[in-house]
Order: structure tokens, then C-alpha cells, then sequence
């Protein structure tokens, strides 16, 4: 229209006359629609149509938007469709530019912490051909209260804040697992005492460990790294003892030639992938007693032993890791991830 309109030196009934000749199957516009089209365009940049929806979309209350806005000021975390439900305007945050972020959980580190870090991270990256050979341990509790869900609590802002929440659980009846990953293997699980000792990890070490790796090749047993954290029952005399005699050089932790970090669950793949998924599913269905829980766990274990691809692309997921500690020096990297 605006081609006819400019063809016709902006004579209106020309351009009438002119469209009717170009385009005879079409419905004819009056010309007080070229002077409406024209005039809308140069005035407000916009077709008539979409001039009038922006009109329309700006006659919103604002007293309406400055309340919605006032509310997530108070209240940080407040759900969306609480924020819908009570206001019944659910467009207002995005239309201010504002997206919804979940916090995420993350391990506190102390002074000194980045550096052993660091270490631990540019070892594993330059012998990053051993990392199929490591198995990586650790020990989780199930409790009746489940877990934290934090997939419906949502910080607006402009920017991702990178929030964080604390995690804590309140023990009614609880029960403590052991597992392992090693490549593609899932190891375990062993159901430990609730107040591990270390002459218990010992025995542990001992007696269960060497039942729990009959599955694991030879060549991948001749060779194997032993990796477990800090925790104090993990590095008393005997234990060290124990493990230099039989794999000397050859464990990761506390006292050893190769040090685990303190603080780092963002390292070890049970703690960043296996423990989370596995509570997600525990959780599915409600355990009101501790054979419940045990029997849930029992069984979520069994299904993901034989995701077999699933567990090999979680232990390559390791580099990744690595790399990104190394780039923040040592520091929280999973907001990063």
C-alpha cells in the first residue's frame, strides 16, 4: 500500500484508482486507509495494527506493576505462581527484564583450601590417562526427610545473582552408604555403621572392600587408585598403614603422596552427580520406615548399575571439572558449569 502511496505522489485517490489496477482480486482499501497507514507510520514508526496492540499494552495498571515489583523486592524467592495467583499478572517481572535463577548449593571453602585445589587438579590433568583406573569413594546418609527441593524457588533479577542455599537435613531415622565408581562400574553399595570408627573403616577396607572389586578386571585392579576424602576415620594410623602396604603410592587422600583436597564434593563424581541422582529417584516414593528407605535405595542402585554408558560419560564429566577449577584458581566453580 505505502508503494502505491509513494508511486502516487501521496494522492490518495490515485493510489485507490492505481491499486485497483495492480491488484483487481484484491479488497480495495478506501483511501482514508492510505492517509491512516502513511500517517501511522511516520508518526509512531508502527502499522496501525500493531500501533494500537502497544497502545493497548501500555494502558496496563501501573499501580498493578509497581506492586507485583514491590512484592519481589520483599521477597526475593518468591514463587512465580504464587506471585500469579495472588496479583493474576505473570508477565509483569519478565516484561521489566527480569528471569527466574535457582540458587544453587555449595561447598564452603577455608583459607588455604584453593591451593590444595589446584594441586590436586593440575596432577589429574596431566595424568589425566589414569582417571578409567581411579575409583572414587564416598559415603552418603539417607534420612526419612528426604531432600531439598529448590527447583521452585526463583531469585529475579537482571543478571543470575549466582545465589546460594544451605542444605540441612533433620535426622529422624537415617541410613548411611557406601559406594564406588570406577570407569563404568558402580561399586556397592555397604550399608555402614551409623558412628564410623576407624578401626570399623579399617575392617571395612580389610574384609568387604576386596568382595565388593571381584567384578572389576584384573588389569583394572592391578593398576587401581584408591581415592577417598578427609573424613577422620579415614587417616588414622593403621588405615594409612594399611593402604601403603598394599597399594603404596597409589591411594588419594589425606597423608598420602597424592593429596585430596579438603572441602571438594565439586571433584569426585558421587558427590557432583551419583548421590543427587540417586536421592531424586530414592525419594519418588514415600518411605515411612528405614526397611522402605533401604529397600529404595537397593533398588535405584541395581537400575543405575546398568547404565553403563551413563556412568563412563559421568567419569569423563571429571575433566570438566578439573578444567574449570583450574580457571578459577582453586576456587567455586559450578555456577560456572
Amino acid at each position: 500500500m505505502m508503494y502505491v502511496y509513494g508511486f502516487c505522489d501521496g494522492n490518495a485517490t490515485a493510489a485507490v484508482e492505481e491499486y485497483c489496477q495492480r491488484f483487481p482480486m484484491c479488497r480495495i482499501p478506501d483511501h482514508r486507509v492510505f492517509y491512516k497507514v502513511f500517517n501511522t507510520l511516520h508518526e509512531c514508526g508502527t502499522l496501525p495494527s500493531a500501533h494500537v496492540s502497544s497502545e493497548r499494552a501500555c494502558k496496563q495498571n501501573m499501580e498493578e506493576q509497581e506492586n507485583i515489583l514491590h512484592m519481589e523486592q520483599c521477597s526475593r524467592t518468591t514463587s512465580m505462581q504464587r506471585l500469579s495467583a495472588r496479583i493474576g499478572v505473570s508477565r509483569t517481572l519478565r516484561e521489566e527484564g527480569l528471569y527466574p535463577f535457582h540458587p544453587q548449593p555449595v561447598q564452603n571453602l577455608h583459607p588455604g583450601d584453593s591451593a590444595m585445589r589446584l594441586e590436586f587438579c593440575h596432577w589429574l590433568h596431566t595424568n589425566g590417562q589414569l582417571l578409567p583406573l581411579i575409583l572414587f569413594t564416598d559415603e552418603a546418609t539417607f534420612t526419612r526427610n528426604g531432600i531439598n527441593n529448590t527447583r521452585n524457588s526463583h531469585r529475579w533479577s537482571h543478571e543470575n545473582p549466582q545465589g546460594m542455599v544451605e542444605t540441612n537435613f533433620q535426622r529422624h531415622f537415617s541410613i548411611n552408604v557406601w559406594c564406588g565408581m570406577i570407569d563404568d562400574m558402580l561399586i556397592g553399595p555397604i550399608i555402614l555403621d551409623d558412628h564410623m570408627t576407624g578401626q570399623n573403616y579399617l575392617d571395612f577396607l580389610q574384609n568387604e572392600l576386596p568382595k565388593q572389586l571381584e567384578d572389576v578386571p584384573l588389569a583394572t585392579w592391578i593398576a587401581m587408585y584408591f581415592q577417598h576424602d578427609r573424613a577422620p576415620s579415614h587417616y588414622i594410623q593403621h588405615m594409612m598403614q594399611h593402604l601403603n602396604d598394599t597399594i603404596p603410592n597409589r591411594w588419594i587422600s589425606h597423608g598420602s603422596t597424592i593429596n585430596w583436597p579438603p572441602r571438594s564434593p565439586d571433584l569426585t563424581m558421587l558427590d557432583f552427580c551419583l548421590w543427587g541422582s540417586m536421592k531424586s529417584e530414592v525419594y519418588r516414593k514415600k518411605v515411612d520406615t528405614r526397611d522402605k528407605l533401604l529397600l529404595n535405595i537397593l533398588d535405584v542402585i541395581t537400575c543405575i548399575k546398568e547404565r553403563q554408558d551413563a556412568l563412563r560419560r559421568t567419569t569423563r564429566h571429571v575433566f570438566t571439572q578439573v578444567a574449570k577449577c583450574i580457571d578459577v584458581d582453586g576456587g567455586i566453580f559450578k555456577h560456572l558449569l
